[in-house]
């Protein structure tokens, strides 16, 4: 579903990401962590069709990102960390606004933006102004208006922040529905607990580069932990990294 071929971007002599490469299968909650600066938002910039690449690919559900930009994003749900929102349009307004990007059909729109806000317990905000919302609130509109055409591949930028506990319970429980219904999720966070909880297969990225990925038992091994968690493991990895780098 997302496959990632020699990756490199470069902002004029720094090297942000270095000759990445992996996938994500249909059905598989993918996490990925790292150090602040480690290249997971260039990353999600460059999944996401926001950035291009230096060099590298990226195909989604197999379509090139680069040459069929509109149709690849068609199949993307995307979730960044700081959503722009128009605030002057009430959660409604926004979700129609959305829906009319990705072509969803008009017959049954309400009644199925109405049944995603009342997921996200946002029902009695349906007529409110963005403006008001809690920053709580506006992470939970945007993964609303981001599942709203049905995405085949979701791609997510620290789902969790700004949540509070029960909301990150409904997500978590989310993303494990989604991904058991066959789709592929590329979910970016620093909150290690989560990644271990949810994600079938973790990357860590360091410095630009990809230094290892695989379950927890293969992290476990790579990193030569005495326990399976994800915490330890990561801290291994990377300050090992930093050694060699």
């Amino acid at each position: 579903m997302i496959e990632i071929n020699h990756l490199t971007r470069r902002f004029g002599d720094f090297t942000a990401l270095s000759d990445l490469s992996l996938s994500v299968a249909k059905g598989e909650l993918f996490g990925f962590i790292g150090p602040n600066g480690a290249g997971k938002t260039t990353t999600i910039r460059i999944l996401g069709g926001i950035l291009a690449p230096t060099s590298g690919s990226v195909h989604v559900c197999g379509i090139d990102m680069a040459a069929e930009p509109e149709k690849a994003k068609a199949k993307i749900g995307f979730i960044p960390d700081r959503p722009y929102l128009y605030e002057k349009l009430t959660a409604m307004e926004f979700l129609r606004f959305t829906a009319d990007l990705y072509n969803v059909p008009g017959a049954g729109f309400s009644k199925k933006a109405m049944e995603m806000l009342q997921q996200f317990s946002l029902e009695n905000w349906s007529d409110t102004l963005i403006e008001s919302f809690s920053h709580g609130m506006k992470q939970r509109l945007i993964m609303v208006s981001a599942l709203l055409h049905d995405p085949e591949v979701l791609i997510v930028d620290e789902p969790m922040v700004g949540l509070d506990p029960a909301g990150i319970k409904m997500v978590k429980g989310l993303f494990r529905e989604m991904a058991a219904a066959g789709v592929a999720i590329f979910m970016s966070t620093h909150t290690l607990s989560v990644a271990q909880e949810v994600c079938d297969r973790v990357g860590v990225i360091h410095k630009g580069r990809l230094i290892a990925t695989g379950n927890m038992a293969d992290l476990t091994r790579q990193a030569h932990a005495e326990r399976t968690d994800l915490e330890e493991v990561f801290f291994r990895l990377t300050q090992e990294e930093s050694l060699n780098y």
